[in-house]
Parts: structure tokens; C-alpha cells; sequence
């Protein structure tokens, strides 16, 4: 199941009691919040979720698989998610989670 912003919006409305506007508006204000810390190069910490941060990743050597050639991969960055012990400990103590999807992923 994939959950959207649309979702999210629907949730807020529904739980908090904001309406669909409202909903709408404040999810699509913490992505961009998320986004601009991001793209500042700062660290976010969402206490019992997890930490986003940006990793800076060197040139490396990379091949070709079809022809064998020796490319090299430009230096990038990337977002990196760390799940936090209480997101961690919720995901595997979940009734839903079952080995073979973990296999599976």
C-alpha cells in the first residue's frame, strides 16, 4: 500500500478537524520545509521517525555491463534516511510484517 499527500491531507482533515484546504496546505508546507532544509544542507530529526540528511557521494569507477568499458560515476549527493530505535522496534514488532515480505524487499 502506498500512502500519498493526498492521504496524509485526507488524514488531517478527518482526525484533526482541519478541512480539505487547510489539510492540504499544511502537508504541502512540511514537504517544502523538508525540501529547503534539505537543499540547505542541514539535518532533519523527527524524534521517534528518524533523521534525513544529505550525503555527499565521490567519483567512483564504474564498468559498462555491456561492453566491459570503464566509465567513471560523477561525484553526487544524495538524501540518506536513518529510522529511528522506536520506528525500528515498530516496524519488526508488527503483526503485518511477515518473513517473506521481508525476503521479498
Amino acid at each position: 500500500m502506498t500512502i500519498t499527500k493526498a492521504d496524509l491531507a485526507e488524514h488531517l482533515s478527518n482526525e484533526i478537524g482541519f478541512n480539505n484546504r487547510e489539510a492540504k496546505e499544511v502537508v504541502e508546507a512540511f514537504f517544502k520545509e523538508l525540501s529547503d532544509c534539505l537543499e540547505r544542507g542541514e539535518e532533519i530529526k523527527l524524534a521517534g521517525f528518524g533523521v534525513f540528511s544529505m550525503r555527499n557521494k565521490p567519483e567512483r569507477p564504474g564498468r559498462n555491463p555491456k561492453t566491459g568499458e570503464e566509465i567513471p560515476i560523477t561525484a553526487r549527493r544524495v538524501v540518506t534516511f536513518h529510522a529511528s530505535g522506536c520506528l525500528k522496534s515498530a516496524v519488526e514488532s508488527s503483526p503485518n510484517l511477515s518473513l517473506k515480505a521481508v525476503k521479498a524487499a
